[in-house]
């Protein structure tokens, strides 16, 4: 068997091998330090909202921030709290006051003072209207007692100053609520999206939250982003429009995914604390992309050409 042949069966085993691994390190969410879910993906006007979640080898020393921002960017709830022994941790609250506004609702956790330990999820508010309350039982009729008191004095009626809420760490006051300050946020990712069908798939989370939790977090990954969305969303529509028409073309587009998603998980394996390293996996991580996507194919394709 010639060199050539050896190659090829080496590259597509690969390549196959490749889309198990992902298959496998999106189902063991266990894996990252710090995971949370909810126990729905979408709620209504005052529904109770369980989030909940697990911190690997928690020593029992710092609490998790739970936030909740708003599809206009609000941060819509936040809560600190205790993990339990086992480093389980769950809070609740109601879909009500501000989560009102319709969309995407996006949860934030972090360990406090352990780095970029950090994770998120997403989930839906679709409105409507709260169950309506039984009516109260009419009460009986009391007897009235009349007493001839002495009219008081008139006092002041005390006015009501208004308070200012605080603002956490992370967060300003604008127009009267606490936002992210200069939080910088990508668009979708409509390819993945269009591929996976939908962005709750957990590739599609995986991908934003690479983006968001690792990337964004250096100025040198904000300076890559702000480039590369330029170039990104220059066709990804139209790209994203025909894996809707044609699902032929979308599992190609899903096969041709996952030697990307592969190679973007050893990011969840290191710490990320400097500039530096960011360049440094972030390169990295772009020229063993460039060697599976291009390299190996052109080598294929020589090789195969030679024998002819």
């Amino acid at each position: 068997m010639k060199y050539s042949t050896i190659f090829l069966l080496t590259t597509l085993s690969v390549l196959v091998l490749s889309y198990g691994m992902s298959s496998l390190a999106y189902g063991q969410g266990n894996l990252a330090p710090i995971n949370v879910k909810t126990d729905h993906a979408a709620y209504g006007t005052g529904e109770i909202i369980t989030i909940f979640g697990f911190v690997k080898d928690y020593d029992g020393s710092n609490d998790v921030v739970i936030q909740v921002f708003a599809p206009n960017g609000n941060l819509a709830s936040v809560a600190q709290i205790s993990p339990d022994s086992d480093g389980s941790y769950s809070t609740e609250l109601t879909a009500a006051g501000m989560i009102s506004l319709e969309g995407e609702y996006i949860v934030k956790v972090q360990i406090i003072n352990n780095g970029p330990q950090r994770n998120q999820t997403i989930f839906e508010f679709v409105g409507g209207e709260a169950a309506p309350a039984a009516p109260a039982a009419p009460a009986a009729p009391e007897e009235s007692v009349t007493t001839t008191e002495p009219e008081p004095g008139m006092e002041p009626e005390p006015v009501m100053q208004a308070t200012e809420p605080i603002c956490g760490k992370g967060t300003v006051l604008k127009d009267g609520l606490c936002v992210v300050e200069q939080e910088k946020k990508g668009g979708g990712c409509l390819i993945a999206t269009a591929a996976f069908g939908s962005e709750l798939a957990p590739q599609v989370q995986f991908l934003r939250e690479i983006r968001d939790n690792t990337v964004l977090q250096t100025e040198s990954g904000t300076s890559f982003m702000t480039g590369f969305n330029q170039f990104y969303y220059s066709f990804s529509p139209a790209v994203a429009d025909y894996e809707r028409e044609n699902p032929a073309f979308k599992e190609t587009v899903k096969l041709a995914l996952t030697p990307m998603l592969t190679s973007l998980t050893i990011l969840n394996y290191v710490d990320i604390d400097s500039e530096e390293e960011m360049l440094g996996y972030g390169i990295g991580i772009i020229l063993l992309n460039i060697g599976m996507y291009f390299v190996a194919p052109a080598v294929i394709i020589l090789k195969i050409k030679n024998r002819k």
